[in-house]
This record gives C-alpha cells, sequence and structure tokens, in this order.
C-alpha cells in the first residue's frame, strides 16, 4: 500500500532542543529545570519533546489543559506533569484518574479538589493579575489540608529589567514555609537569566526551549529547532510589468522565475509574511513576493535556475529575526503552525 506522503513538513532539531534545555538547566543552579510543553510544544511536537528531554534528565513537564495531558499519553518512567489551568468541575472525572496534578488557581478549584487527598500544585498571583490565589488567602489558611507539590507564580516582565521583577521575588520568597509545599517555582525562560536569586527550586522554560531568545544573555547559546519546509508546486516565468497574487501586490520590476510552494496561512505562515518572508533552497535566498495567501506562497526564484517541481525549500523561521520582520512574537509563530505540516524529528 502506497503512504500518502504530505507536500509541507516541519522539521526538527532535536539536538538543539536537548541543547536549548542543557543551558537553561545549567543555569538555573541548583534549582531543577523542567519544561512547559503547553500548545502541543509550543507547536513543535509535546510527545516528541517529552520523550527527548525525558533521555536528557528532565523530569517536570507542564500543560495548560487536561486535553492536553491526555493527548501526551503515558509518561516516561520517573517523569512528572502539572495541568496549569487547574481542575474544572468538568475535568474531575479525568483528573482524578490520571497522574497528572492540578495547579490549583482559585478557591473553588481548591474546594473541589481538597477531598481528594491527591498531590496538586498552587499558583500564586504576585502581580500578573491572571490566575492565581493572593498571599492573604493563604495567610487566612485557604490552603490548609492541601498536598501540595509545587508552589508556583509567574512572572510578569521578566524579558525586561525593572522593579517588578525584584517586587515580585519579595513577595514570593515572603511564601517560604507558609504552607507544607515540597518546592517553590517562580521563573520561566527569561526569568532563569536574572539570577539565582528567582531560581527557587524549580525553573519552568518554555519559549527557549524552542529557539525563542527572550533576553540577552541568551544569545548565542539558544538554538533555532524548527523549520518549516515545503515543496513546489509550479515553476514559471513571470515578464517585467506582470503582477503575482491577489490584490496585485507586487509587480515584477523585471523578467523573474518564481515559483508556488504548498504553504500559507492556513499553516501559520501568516499574511504578515507577504513581502517580508524568505525561503532558502542550499546558498540561494528566495523572497516572499506578492501576498500570503491560504494555501500557497510565490517565491522569487531567479536565484536558483535548477529549482523545480517537486523540490523542497526551507522557511527562513530565526524566530528572533523573523519576529522582528513581521511583528509577531516568537510565541505566535510556533503556535501558529498549522497540522497540515508532517512533523519530521532529526
Amino acid at each position: 500500500m502506497n503512504t500518502l506522503t504530505r507536500p509541507s513538513r516541519l522539521r526538527l532539531d532535536g539536538d538543539a532542543l536537548i541543547a536549548n534545555w542543557r543551558w537553561l538547566s545549567v543555569q538555573s543552579g541548583a534549582a531543577a529545570c523542567g519544561a512547559a510543553v503547553k500548545a502541543d510544544g509550543y507547536g513543535t511536537d509535546a510527545r516528541g519533546v517529552v520523550d527527548r528531554l525525558a533521555v536528557a534528565g528532565c523530569r517536570d513537564f507542564f500543560v495548560a489543559t487536561w486535553d492536553e495531558a491526555q493527548s501526551l499519553g503515558a509518561l516516561p518512567e520517573g517523569t512528572d506533569l502539572s495541568v496549569l489551568h487547574g481542575v474544572r468541575a468538568d475535568d474531575m472525572a479525568v483528573a482524578t484518574r490520571h497522574a497528572a496534578r492540578p495547579t490549583l488557581n482559585t478557591a473553588e478549584q481548591i474546594a473541589r479538589w481538597r477531598p481528594t487527598g491527591r498531590p496538586c500544585d498552587v499558583m500564586i498571583d504576585t502581580g500578573m493579575n491572571r490566575l492565581g490565589i493572593s498571599a492573604q488567602d493563604v495567610a487566612d489558611g485557604l490552603l490548609d489540608g492541601l498536598n501540595i507539590e509545587t508552589l508556583m507564580s509567574h512572572l510578569v516582565s521578566a524579558d525586561e529589567d525593572g522593579p517588578v521583577n525584584k517586587q515580585q521575588r519579595v513577595d514570593f520568597a515572603a511564601l517560604t514555609g507558609m504552607t507544607k509545599a515540597r518546592r517553590m517555582s517562580l521563573a520561566n525562560s527569561a526569568g532563569i537569566c536574572l539570577g539565582r536569586d528567582f531560581h527557587f527550586d524549580l525553573t519552568r522554560p518554555g519559549i527557549a526551549l524552542y529557539g525563542g531568545v527572550p533576553r540577552p544573555e541568551m544569545r548565542g547559546h539558544i538554538a533555532q529547532v524548527a523549520y518549516p519546509e515545503a515543496q513546489i508546486l509550479q515553476r514559471r516565468r513571470v515578464q517585467a510589468g506582470e503582477t503575482v497574487g491577489y490584490n496585485a501586490t507586487y509587480t515584477a520590476p523585471a523578467d523573474i522565475e518564481v515559483a508556488i510552494i504548498n504553504l500559507g496561512y492556513a499553516d501559520g505562515i501568516l499574511r504578515a509574511f507577504s513581502g517580508e518572508g524568505r525561503a532558502r533552497a542550499g546558498e540561494a535566498v528566495l523572497p516572499f513576493i506578492g501576498r500570503v495567501s491560504m494555501d500557497l506562497i510565490a517565491l522569487d526564484v531567479t536565484a536558483a535556475p535548477t529549482l523545480g517541481e517537486g523540490d523542497w525549500v526551507t522557511i527562513d523561521y530565526d524566530l528572533t529575526q523573523v519576529a522582528a520582520a513581521t511583528g509577531l512574537s516568537p510565541y505566535e509563530l510556533l503556535t501558529n503552525l498549522g497540522q497540515r505540516f508532517e512533523r519530521v524529528w532529526g
């Protein structure tokens, strides 16, 4: 039986992923270094990420929802999983059978989970005003009777230098010993680079695992992981003065060679890439021309005379450079990558 192949693939560099985690682990000092794998491993492949990082030594993983926890399947031996959005009433049947822990965020979630006696994590709001209970709730005994593994909080702006970071650290550190939590955790990817006072017992990197560089200290240490690739559907010649794509936003300044690739905004290569993106074939740089459409992108391939139908090109996807060119954040660039890509680990 013939196996149907896909005309687009996301090439994933497992060695780069592991190297990123190991560097972040070293920077975490005495603290354990975990890994956020929510949103399908930030758009890569959560199962593949967990398997590779578990072999490298990672023991703590984080997803957002119970659906994500179930999708991961059985965890590697010796690893733990935390569900950051807590436990809704609708989640209880699954959550009480699953090995993962909820990260409790509200008094209602705490009341819902306490009777189970099962381990949990707890989020403390130290300034984000997003999820979590307050320090006053802790002082008032809201967590009494819980079997808490990790007390967490989340930094507001660890990618910037300012007084907010220090204040959050001070406020979180003040909770030391006020609960029976076995560990405390504050730092995300950027927070790791703020110094050992932010590390506590466990760090929780996310974007930096996948090639994002939220702080300048990471430059030269964090490697690209995801490489979108697509096949050429057609090569054609466009005469000087002719236009390419919807709304004729591009006019050829001279006779050029154009390749149409099987990729578009339905795959997460968004319209912000129009006129800004580029692909590569070997040493040849192939600019995007015209407007990115749902399923197709036009490339100027004049610089690659032998490139033709069925050949593969690689989209330039260095997260820092592409974010600057398109105005999209590295988080958007990764998590928007669609399911039509075949995920291929190397």
